[in-house]
């Protein structure tokens, strides 16, 4: 019996999490859930999985669970804010944390679950991208388990050896392959992008997933971030991770070997599957998702990503090149952009403009040695950021 906090239950990956949990109620016991405004869905989850603690994001969202929950007989505790989400990462009971909060606001509490050494089900790829030097550090120092929930990162962890150390040269690893669906956008016309709306950026073909998320894979920021965190991850530079347009989503990555191979992991386009491996490691349970048929797929196709379509993917190699502080301003920057955008302030092309002058105003100096940094640094790019929104003309 594994004894887990999810951080965002009411999110995309939370609620598919609590799903493949629902199967298999011999194995998991939920003791905390976690989320931020949806206190009617936590409220129902509440209810059903009857953790010991919940948390959401403020007092007065906090009185009305407790109430409610009072009123219904469930003895769950609550809790708000962010030294709450901090208390149910730490946990002592918890063996397992699923990181599931969108966005920087996930990084805190993720750590937090590293540096007590906890079993990490990383959903949160921010927490990598604008810390990757302090949280792998914090990993080694605390002997913490980390497990990849990206379906990409999932599969390339399934893909490479099972001995892995994290060096190339005697591994025979000779490069990675994230693929990318390409998104709603992917045969748009480039002219018509300047008019494309939230709803339609939003409207994933393969993938259901919040909206900034989304955002992200019309943008290919998305896939971007994933080049950072695989980098992280998988101790492999830039120059040996290659973006591939597969508009299927059954291919979820591939590992290039040195005597000319490539393994994948393929599979239906469900988080469940990553989301199962990883609760499971390194056992394999059914995730409720339906086996891949291949004769239904019938063929798959692959392309090289179009960098003038997808501008914020080329940022996010030139962050990584960058080093410093320029992935966490590219990530903090780009928040406020997609935010910006959902909010009818900036067109579609904007986001990507919003990035790069903001990655232009501040230099990426030296590398982030404390969380300290790393949220400062954050602060001045969502600065930065709003103020080139400011005076950015709607368009």
């Amino acid at each position: 019996m594994q004894n887990l906090t999810i951080l965002g239950s009411t999110g995309s990956i939370g609620v598919s999490t609590l799903d493949v949990v629902r199967r298999h109620p011999q194995s998991y016991r939920l003791l905390a859930l976690c989320a931020h405004r949806q206190v009617d869905l936590l409220f129902a989850q509440c209810l059903e999985f009857r953790p010991r603690h919940a948390v959401i994001g403020d007092a007065a969202l906090a009185a009305d669970l407790a109430a409610r929950l009072a009123q219904a007989g469930c003895p769950t505790d609550v809790a708000y804010g962010p030294e709450a989400l901090l208390r149910m990462a730490r946990l002592p009971e918890v063996d397992a944390v699923m990181a599931a909060i969108v966005g920087a606001a996930g990084l805190p509490p993720t750590l937090a679950a590293v540096e007590a050494g906890k079993k990490i089900l990383l959903a949160n790829k921010e927490a990598l991208v604008m810390a990757g030097a302090v949280f792998m550090r914090a990993v080694r120092q605390s002997g913490a388990v980390l497990l990849p929930i990206d379906s990409e990162h999932n599969a390339i962890f399934q893909s490479l050896p099972s001995d892995y150390s994290g060096d190339l040269s005697d591994s025979g690893v000779s490069g990675l392959y994230l693929t990318a669906s390409g998104g709603p956008f992917r045969t748009t016309a480039l002219a018509d992008l300047e008019s494309v709306g939230p709803e339609q950026a939003c409207a994933h073909p393969n993938w259901v997933m919040g909206r900034k998320i989304s955002v992200d894979s019309a943008t290919m920021m998305n896939k971007g971030l994933e080049i950072i965190e695989a980098h992280w991850l998988f101790n492999v530079p830039a120059e040996r991770i290659e973006v591939v347009i597969h508009p299927e989503s059954i291919v979820h990555s591939l590992v290039q070997y040195t005597d000319g191979s490539v393994i994948a992991e393929l599979g239906n386009p469900d988080m469940r599957t990553p989301i199962a491996h990883a609760l499971a490691y390194p056992r394999r349970i059914a995730a409720g998702v339906e086996p891949l048929d291949l004769f239904k797929v019938a063929s798959l196709h692959f392309e090289r990503p179009d960098f003038e379509r997808f501008p914020c993917l080329a940022l996010a190699y030139r962050a990584l090149a960058d080093g410093g502080c320029a992935p966490t301003t590219l990530n903090a920057a780009n928040e406020v952009a997609v935010q910006a955008f959902l909010d009818g302030r900036i067109g579609f092309t904007a986001i990507a403009r919003v990035i790069a002058d903001t990655m232009q105003q501040l230099p990426a100096g030296p590398a982030l040695g404390s969380l300290a940094e790393v949220l400062t640094a954050d602060r001045m790019a969502r600065l930065a950021a709003e103020n080139y929104i400011a005076m950015e003309p709607r368009r």
